[in-house]
């Protein structure tokens, strides 16, 4: 029988199922794609697009356009509530949308805590279009004096939004002091090679790094720290970790302590099987994962076949997380930080692998 498949979200997760989508509509299902855009931003080469690496058409995907050429119908729109009872989806536009299977890779957002809302140049680095924003902004504003450019959090997004805007403002001609408010201290749970070449490659680019201190207000022109009561600051980039929106938790879906949607092995929701998700948005029940970008491609495959499973009522894959993955920190200047396993380097090796990896997932799924 002919059913209802709703995607909820076009992220990193739902790639392989928006390039199959003529296999669920040849099979006679309906499907309806509901992003907030008609483009996704992959978020591993966002601070390349930061400094000018990568030109913004080169690390998006028009999911509008997957989504249409596959069959399926698109709706711009954000789904606010979830009704599991009904099986139905209630978007912030005020339409409703009914389902027999839905799967959500809504990702993430940076909370913003409301005593460093009040700056006027705050920039989440989720979603990754922010960080266009932000470049346009501060190479406009490096025109007409030296900016003073402030990073808060030390894990691998703030190492790389501060690397790549030091390549930003070489670039635009300009002059500005970069500072890295890291924390507790500059990647925190990483082994002390990979904290040592990063906190290198800091320094060799000229950054300030501040540990054992946090971001902990912020007026319109400066913040303060834990131990810094006035430190000017024209630009405010919050990358002090990300987590799953209220969506989940406001539906009164099963959750995770972060608020992702708690889902099994197969990626399914623990309490009602017709729902599914991946990527950051989740919280799976096996373990918890890192938010890292490698969990979400390798739940692609998982995904395309439970969804055909649950529509056609076939067997469910269970998802595997690999216990190690590569990661490779972009440090703006044509070199990278790697960790594979117990090898860690850096250099311009480094660089040409990430970027090597990152290109080939672009092109599979770019139209």
């Amino acid at each position: 029988m002919p059913k209802h498949l709703v995607l909820v979200g076009a992220g990193h997760a739902h790639m392989t199922v928006l390039k199959r989508l003529p296999d669920f509509t040849a099979a006679g299902h309906r499907v309806t794609v509901i992003g907030p855009g008609p483009l996704h931003y992959y978020s591993g080469m966002g601070p390349g697009m930061l400094s000018g690496i990568y030109r913004p058409e080169e690390i998006r995907f028009n999911v509008k356009h997957m989504a249409t050429s596959g069959g399926a119908s698109f709706i711009e729109d954000v789904v606010v509530r979830v009704d599991p009872a009904r099986k139905e989806l209630q978007l912030q536009g005020g339409g409703r949308v009914a389902y027999d299977v839905a799967s959500f890779n809504t990702g993430s957002g940076v909370p913003i805590d409301d005593r460093v809302s009040a700056h006027e140049a705050l920039v989440p680095v989720k979603p990754i279009e922010k960080l266009l924003d932000a470049r346009y902004r501060i190479v406009d504003a490096l025109k007409q004096r030296e900016l003073s450019i402030v990073v808060a959090g030390g894990g691998p997004a703030g190492l790389e939004i501060a690397a790549n805007l030091r390549r930003l403002v070489r670039d635009a001609s300009g002059a500005a002091e970069i500072t890295l408010v890291a924390g507790e201290r500059l990647l925190a749970g990483f082994d002390p090679a990979v904290r040592r070449k990063a906190r290198n490659g800091l320094e060799r680019l000229g950054i300030v790094l501040l540990e054992g201190q946090k971001v902990e207000s912020a007026d319109a022109r400066s913040i303060r720290t834990t131990l810094v009561s006035n430190w000017p600051c024209d630009v405010l980039f919050m990358a002090v970790g990300v987590q799953p929106s209220r969506l989940f938790v406001e539906s009164g879906l099963p959750v995770g302590p972060d608020g992702g949607l708690l889902v099994n092995r197969f990626l399914q929701s623990v309490a009602y099987p017709e729902i599914f998700g991946g990527g950051d948005c989740i919280r799976f029940e096996p373990r918890p994962l890192a938010k890292v970008g490698v969990y979400a491609v390798r739940q692609n495959p998982v995904l395309l076949q439970n969804l055909q499973g649950a529509l056609g009522g076939g067997d469910l894959m269970p998802f595997t997380p690999q216990k190690d993955y590569l990661l490779a920190f972009n440090m703006g200047d044509g070199t990278a930080v790697v960790r594979w396993k117990s090898l860690v380097f850096d250099g311009r090796l480094g660089f040409f692998i990430k970027d090597y990896l990152d290109r080939s997932f672009m092109r599979r799924f770019q139209t």
